[in-house]
């Protein structure tokens, strides 16, 4: 729809009551746009989230880190000793102007105390609280100490000859970097979660090892599959990462998708009690032990007799005691189904690349990093290039004094004003100001030929090392050994064993709290009252006269698998979900089950329409009285856990006018209560993975009409369906030509 016209802004003057005191503006009232306002003072403060807080950048690090690690390496704590948290978070504010303790949260969970990430980047000595609980809390700055830790090495190593970028701090007191020239990919090697503005990041870690092997085979072949050679994430609290290949392909591939971890847990049959020891990142030991405790007083953990936190300094450990008897490998799938003690790791590998924010796959992030790091090593290589031609340049000039020192001792001697030494030694020598300028410099005690010998035989050396950084300036393949001999030096440095192991399902896994549901086809029936019959094949075959209420009538009937799962949509935009299994079966001259009643739906909540799920394929249509369709993923409706209830099944913005499941696209025909018709081609609208989506306008409405039916298109319900088709939406429809009104007219009768 076209916007309309936005009137001028009106200002009325309040006129000042004396013009000597009046200030210019004042009493002036604007009226403005929330949309210009929002533009020009929301824009700046999410831009600034996404670009200088939230999002990590390709050397791995937020602004917040980068900072931080900055200032330490900055105080000498690479190599010196541990200082005080609280001296390390005051220097800090030098750069980054926020409050100490948003400072010092950011610094806990770089340290090796925290156990936040696979490598961390600071050595820490005190308590630093535990990433795995959220009530193990740490201790102020002022009672722990830190420096940093060895791998830090490989972040500052080329800090100070120009590989990457500075920026003035925000009081332009000291310069800062924009990047690290870190000589491993660190973006992968350590997790990293932000949340933006309208946008988010959330990057797992993995093993550092497999990580710079992965990179040196995509240097070598850019072709080179990553699944050889990186196995998958690993986790600083350890568990197991259950192998799904598919899901694992979307997240190398696409940068988005999401992961199963499972903890680590066994079974102590001298004490018959189960021993917790890792858990995954995304849960913590009291979210766990809540959820054991709300199952054990639903009756859903029966065997469980006891939970507690025997967390202590050698680790995490929450021991779960069992009753007499009971089977402890049951218990244990029942942990990993009900409770924390698996979950999912959603990934989002959202990094900013030159500035714009990028969800990249590992392979595409690996090449990236390649591409940042090759950059970083010719800004290295030129400015030691640069610094060995000036030292050069000043020995050769050297090297002419030692034909006759006398001569330069005489010059100096002779010379009666002290700024004429330069141009005497530069004439009497032929050589410029700078080298001249180095010459008058050199003490007294230095002007001999042994000193002047050494220095010399330095030319040869720089000579051949000027020529070796030319040739790799100009050689891409050295370029690649030098980052690929980086990569195998930081691999066999810090490489080590992985923490997560990799978990493959064998299906032998039961669900304890579902039988095995028999398979069979059964014909079902579904009623515009919300009644349910569930017949089988040979006592319909036997019988197929229905009984069913006054006016009631059946909106759906076909033969469907006993296995398959049922989507009830009700009228308060809500889904409940049951299965076909889970009702009894009866015979057609039987009311069947009351929907409503089966499953416990809300007071005043009516069920309205069913879909039968054997696999979660195709879109869920919603067609709404204000003529705006919603296509709807069928996938959004699937969960892992055994949920029976979903809230915002679909958009409340206007009342439901009809509900439709397809498995592909197709046509429909839509009319109003203006008697207009419109043929509808679902291919026209993209579908969209969030559930209460507001659709998009298919029919503009008159005032007080709305869309009133749906129903499916053949080609023999017209006389002439282009009169009823469109090329854009949203269409006003078409009224009834004479040869349909006729047609229309039998129908109804």
């Amino acid at each position: 729809m076209a916007r309309k016209k936005k009137e001028e802004n009106t200002s009325a003057a309040i006129p000042a009551t004396d013009a000597n005191t009046h200030i210019p503006g004042a009493g002036i009232v604007e009226t403005r746009f929330i949309t210009d306002t929002l533009e020009t003072n929301y824009m700046p403060y999410a831009m600034s989230v996404i670009m200088s807080r939230a999002i990590p950048e390709i050397d791995g690090f937020k602004p917040s880190h980068r900072k931080l690690l900055y200032m330490m390496f900055k105080m000498g704590l690479l190599n010196g000793a541990r200082s005080k948290s609280a001296n390390i978070v005051g220097a800090t504010m030098k750069l980054n102007p926020h409050g100490d303790m948003a400072i010092y949260e950011t610094m806990v969970r770089l340290t090796k105390g925290n156990e936040a990430l696979l490598h961390p980047y600071i050595d820490s000595k005190g308590n630093f609280g535990k990433a795995y609980s959220k009530n193990m809390q740490f201790a102020a700055s002022r009672y722990t100490e830190a420096k940093l830790d060895k791998i830090c090495t490989e972040l500052f190593a080329d800090i100070d000859k120009d590989a990457v970028d500075f920026v003035p701090n925000y009081d332009n007191t000291m310069p800062e970097p924009t990047l690290f020239p870190v000589t491993f990919p660190s973006v992968l090697v350590n997790s990293n979660t932000g949340i933006a503005v309208g946008m988010a990041s959330n990057i797992c870690s993995f093993n550092l090892r497999e990580v710079c092997n992965t990179t040196i085979e995509l240097i070598k072949n850019p072709d080179h599959d990553c699944f050889d050679t990186l196995k998958g994430p690993d986790f600083s609290g350890g568990g197991y990462l259950v192998y799904e290949p598919q899901k694992l392909k979307d997240v190398y591939e696409t940068g988005r998708g999401s992961l199963r971890i499972r903890g680590k847990c066994a079974y102590d049959k001298a004490n018959n009690c189960i021993d917790i020891t890792e858990i995954p990142p995304t849960a913590t030991c009291e979210a766990i032990i809540d959820k054991v405790i709300e199952n054990v007083k639903a009756g859903r953990l029966k065997e469980i007799s006891d939970i507690r936190d025997e967390t202590d300094k050698t680790g995490l450990k929450i021991t779960i005691d069992l009753k007499r008897g009971a089977d402890a490998d049951k218990v244990i799938r029942q942990l990993y189904k009900k409770t924390p003690l698996e979950d999912s790791f959603p990934c989002n590998f959202n990094v900013l690349i030159g500035g714009t924010p990028m969800t990249l796959g590992v392979k595409d992030l690996l090449i990236e990093w390649t591409a940042f790091r090759t950059e970083c090593v010719k800004r290295r290589t030129y400015f030691e290039l640069s610094k060995a031609r000036d030292r050069l340049h000043l020995l050769k000039g050297l090297q002419k004094i030692l034909l006759d020192i006398d001569k330069a001792i005489k010059i100096i001697r002779e010379t009666d004003e002290e700024d004429d030494v330069v141009p005497n030694l530069m004439i009497g020598f032929g050589i410029d100001e700078i080298q001249a300028e180095y010459v008058a410099e050199i003490k007294l005690r230095h002007l001999n030929r042994e000193y002047i010998l050494k220095r010399i035989d330095d030319i040869d050396r720089l000579e051949k090392s000027i020529s070796d950084m030319e040739d790799i300036l100009s050689s891409k393949s050295r370029i690649k050994k030098i980052i690929i001999s980086e990569l195998k030096t930081v691999s066999d440095k810090y490489g080590a064993d992985r923490k997560t192991q990799i978990l493959f399902e064998t299906g032998e896994e039961s669900n304890d709290d579902e039988e095995n549901i028999p398979d069979f086809n059964t014909m079902c029936f579904f009623t515009r009252d919300g009644y349910f019959k569930k017949i089988t094949l040979q006592s319909w075959r036997m019988g197929n006269n229905h009984k069913l209420k006054e006016g009631d009538e059946i909106i759906f009937g076909d033969e469907i698998s006993n296995a398959s799962e049922l989507l009830f949509f009700t009228d308060k935009n809500q889904v409940y979900k049951s299965r076909v299994a889970d009702f009894d079966e009866c015979k057609a001259s039987s009311l069947g089950d009351f929907v409503g009643s089966k499953l416990h739906v809300d007071d005043g909540e009516n069920v309205i329409y069913m879909v039968p799920i054997r696999e979660y394929y195709g879109y869920m249509l919603f067609f709404f009285e204000n003529g705006k369709v919603a296509k709807v993923d069928i996938s959004a409706y699937e969960t892992k856990t055994n949920r029976k209830k979903l809230i915002k099944a679909y958009s409340d913005k206007s009342p439901i006018a009809a509900i439709r499941y397809i498995d592909a696209d197709k046509q429909f025909i839509l009319s109003t209560t203006a008697g207009r018709y419109l043929i509808f081609n679902t291919g026209s609208v993209s579908s969209k993975t969030t559930k209460d989506t507001q659709g998009v306008a298919v029919m503009t409405l008159k005032k007080g009409h709305k869309l009133c039916k749906v129903e499916d298109f053949t080609e023999d319900r017209f006389a002439k369906p282009s009169r009823y088709r469109t090329k854009t939406l949203p269409s006003v429809g078409a009224t009834l030509s004479a040869e349909d009104t006729g047609e229309q007219l039998r129908m109804d009768e």
